[in-house]
């Protein structure tokens, strides 16, 4: 059971340093929107989804050693947390100490992550804003004014004037 929740240590201390490692990706492409640098950011965006994948593999090692440290405890494997084994853990503080510190900085490095990456989300939602607009307005310069032109259910049919600007019946 010790070398479970010594591995369990483990590896939450390895997913923590991953998430600071992405956060210090986030924190640079805080920048890197700003500037509208397309190949930084995809290479930030490459960098972060190397370390996504190692995430979700410490993650599935850490659901494994929860399973199994509830096997030998003798509990229901999926109700098996960090928090609960610490809670199990009072006749061993030592052990207790340092799990509750390792899930501490882990649930804080990477709540940090989370509001980088919320800002970010805001940063890029504005510059396709800003960019839809541009893009509009560059329609909008090349294009001739909307005709009043409606249709039997007095709809606008969206037709722009012809390149002779006057069209009559006659």
């Amino acid at each position: 059971m010790a070398s479970l929740v010594e591995e369990l240590l483990s590896i939450l201390k390895k997913e923590e340093r991953v998430y600071r490692k992405m956060l210090g990706y986030a924190e640079k492409k805080v920048q890197v929107l700003v500037d509208a640098n397309i190949k930084e950011l995809e290479k930030i965006t490459s960098a972060e989804q190397q370390s996504s994948d190692v995430l979700v593999n410490y993650s599935n090692q850490q659901i494994q050693l929860l399973k199994d440290i509830a096997n030998v405890l003798g509990k229901v494997e999926g109700e098996m947390t960090v928090t609960k084994l610490i809670d199990m853990l009072d006749t061993q503080p030592e052990m207790q100490e340092k799990l509750t510190i390792a899930r501490n900085h882990l649930i804080e490095t990477a709540t940090k992550v989370n509001e980088v990456n919320e800002q970010n989300k805001i940063l890029i939602e504005q510059a396709i804003e800003l960019n839809n607009f541009d893009i509009t307005l560059f329609k909008s310069l090349r294009q001739a004014p909307e005709t009043a032109n409606y249709d039997e259910h007095a709809n606008n049919t969206r037709s722009l004037l012809g390149t002779s600007g006057f069209d009559a019946k006659q």
